[in-house]
């Protein structure tokens, strides 16, 4: 629009960047830095809101962090994050970093300790629009389309799909735009862009979410870990402070109401919390894969500890049981979603530290072990794919796949979500519980299922939990494996 590209550009004051040795000095001006830029944008919106008249184009960019190293550094060689691989610039655009605060700290605490230099804080070219300036603050509200008798595109920055995007995930760019090396898998803009997203499927804010998520397809999950959460409160010494529902509901008292909503968001959310993130998310991400990349697409900027699926799948074996285990240790992928971001010749591998903690949480909950584990669990391959009804369809071609694959079990999410966990390089795992066999004659139909598969059902929960709470015993540079970085990797987790 002409009047648009007549307008002159009003930024805020302009700030020289800042050199810090201190993780928590630089965290603290990232986050000025931040305030600064978005309240000149939005205070900027309230005054066009109440009805003046634009006489310029308003634009705040966002803070970024700058690393510049001229050595090769003798870094620990067991570590995975915390130190880049060579001499050079690098630099990540950051957004909320009050969301982010012990990420941030951690992050940068590393790198300093590491390469002993002192990073640089300052503002970045990326403009921030406006609309993600403005996600969160509770304070004001964008107008609906048509609410305002003009166009905010014409007066700020809108959302730019060039930064919004996996190039540095995917392995596409190795480049910013100013010949630096990306020092985090994100851009400001695609972590403000899925924070968005997740606020919207989920009903939850991002600041509920704790680093060790639970996937699951089922409603009864939930109600099962409400009923824990609510054991946990009662429990002065369990750690837990609250839970969280969606709609942002908080109680800490375990008798309180929970309100429902009227609609309930695609993707329900709940939130058992602890200091520091420690505690548990649920994620009903319902059924399908392009459920599961959805949620995991949007989850991975939190940068989470692990993820893992706790769902139902078909047993594969006639000598599976209703209600038996299954300990996912690779993947067939037919699901299709990922095809495009991770192709189907990567392979996914099983993560030692994942894998221990789950088999050694089923054996704590179920009180079996060693051979008599076996009777109800079996470890093998699960296929995940992207049709529900494949038994309706000739089964010759898709049977003989799953047993050259010797899968063992079938669903619609786990491959999913343990493929975009390497993508992301967020540590994943899959302990599914056989609901039905339909190569065997049972389908999943009212009434099929036995009184053995109830209970376990019911116990499936609390071994996803308790796997979860033992990795937040183990170390995390333990956790967050080697195997997940490629070779030229960001610094950052």
């Amino acid at each position: 629009m002409t009047f648009a590209k007549s307008l002159p550009i009003l930024t805020p004051d302009s700030v020289a960047p800042k050199v810090f040795s201190d993780a928590a000095d630089a965290v603290a001006h990232l986050e000025r830095l931040y305030l600064e830029a978005t309240n000149f944008l939005i205070d900027a919106f309230n005054q066009l809101a109440q009805g003046s008249t634009p006489h310029a184009r308003y634009r705040a960019f966002y803070p970024e962090i700058r690393l510049t190293t001229a050595r090769y550094d003798q870094i620990d060689s067991r570590l995975s994050f915390g130190h880049v691989t060579e001499p050079g610039v690098y630099a990540a655009t950051i957004t909320q970093p009050m969301l982010f605060r012990n990420y941030l700290r951690q992050q940068l605490g590393l790198l300093i300790q590491n390469h002993a230099v002192a990073v640089m804080i300052g503002s970045s070219s990326t403009p921030i629009p406006l609309h993600f300036a403005m996600a969160g603050r509770g304070d004001v509200t964008l107008p609906e389309n048509g609410d305002m008798a003009l166009s905010l595109r014409d007066i700020f920055d809108v959302p730019d799909l060039s930064t919004t995007n996996d190039d540095i995930v995917n392995g596409d760019r190795s480049l910013n735009a100013d010949g630096s090396r990306p020092l985090a898998l994100f851009t400001a803009q695609r972590v403000d862009y899925s924070l968005a997203r997740l606020a919207h499927y989920t009903a939850t804010a991002a600041d509920h979410f704790q680093n060790y998520i639970l996937f699951t397809n089922y409603q009864f999950y939930v109600d099962e870990f409400e009923a824990f959460a609510r054991a946990q409160l009662r429990d002065p010494d369990s750690g837990y402070t609250a839970f969280v529902a969606p709609g942002n509901t908080v109680i800490t008292d375990p008798e309180a109401p929970i309100p429902q909503l009227a609609r309930l968001p695609q993707m329900p959310t709940y939130h058992l919390k602890r200091a520091e993130g420690a505690g548990i998310t649920l994620v009903n991400i319902g059924v399908g894969p392009s459920n599961a990349k959805t949620a995991t697409d949007h989850i991975a900027v939190l940068r989470p500890h692990a993820w893992m699926m706790v769902g139902h799948c078909a047993g594969l074996r006639n000598s599976q049981a209703l209600g038996d285990f299954v300990l996912a240790h690779a993947y067939l992928r037919e699901d299709n979603v990922l095809d495009a971001d991770l192709p189907v010749w990567v392979p996914i591998p099983a993560l030692a530290e994942i894998q221990i903690a789950l088999q050694d949480a089923v054996a704590e909950v179920t009180e079996l072990e060693g051979y008599a584990l076996k009777k109800i669990m079996r470890t093998g391959t699960v296929a995940t794919i992207d049709n529900r009804n494949w038994e309706l369809r000739d089964q010759s071609g898709p049977v003989q796949r799953l047993s050259q694959s010797r899968a063992i079990a079938l669903d619609m999410e786990s491959a999913t979500i343990a493929a975009n966990g390497f993508r992301f390089r967020v540590p994943y795992g899959t302990l599914l519980c056989v609901s039905d066999k339909p190569l065997h004659g049972e389908l999943k139909l009212p009434g099929m299922a036995s009184s053995f598969y109830k209970t376990q059902v019911a116990r499936h929960l609390q071994i996803g939990i308790r796997a979860m709470e033992l990795l937040r015993e183990m170390p995390l540079e333990k956790i967050h494996s080697r195997k997940l970085r490629s070779f030229d990797e960001t610094a950052f987790l």
